[in-house]
């Protein structure tokens, strides 16, 4: 059964990314729906060394295999600067082409500092993945000033993000459902 990759866009150790992430997944799992994390802080070292654009390192496959064999991803991505890590660019880029993305759904969450909720680097994506004939779902969720939004103990405390985190997760399944049954991926 193929799954839903929900991608951390940021390789930063302990960011809240990471946490947003496991938010998610424990709703997909409420959801029983069949997913996955991919965490860029896993990626192999030996993938950014230069001569990985021309031969990818062998270590770096279960992770391309992961995204050209999803149903789905949800990519998770803060805010840096304006725009989203460079490292989830580099990821992408180190993607085969053009079977990672073509004809495959793709949503998005993104998260910042700032009032936006990182709004600039979700559109940014959006037109990457545009590009690479992803079908984009166009409910997207916004976490702005994120870091308010947990608690001394690490909790959550947003519920009304955490209710459009849901919709946007029970609608997702049912968009990568669709897709599934038009065309198998």
């Amino acid at each position: 059964m193929k799954k839903i990759e929900i991608i951390c866009g940021t390789n930063r150790p302990g960011s809240n990314t990471r946490r947003v992430v496991d938010i998610i997944a424990n709703i997909y799992r409420q959801k029983n729906a069949s997913f996955d994390i991919i965490d860029l802080h896993d990626l192999p070292a030996e993938i950014f060394h230069p001569s990985s654009y021309a031969v990818k390192p062998a270590s770096f496959k279960p992770f391309a295999d992961r995204v050209v064999n999803s149903a789905g991803i949800v990519l998770v991505s803060p805010e840096y600067n304006g725009g989203f890590p460079g490292v989830l660019k580099y990821f992408i880029d180190m993607l085969p082409f053009p079977e990672s993305f073509e004809d495959r759904p793709v949503c998005f969450v993104g998260l910042g500092m700032g009032q936006w909720g990182a709004l600039r680097p979700i559109e940014q994506l959006q037109h990457i993945f545009g590009y690479r004939n992803a079908y984009i779902f166009p409910y997207r969720v916004f976490m702005p000033a994120v870091h308010k939004n947990f608690n001394e103990a690490g909790e959550f405390v947003r519920d009304d993000l955490l209710k459009m985190l849901d919709e946007q997760a029970t609608k997702f399944i049912d968009f990568v459902a669709h897709f599934q049954a038009v065309k198998p991926l």
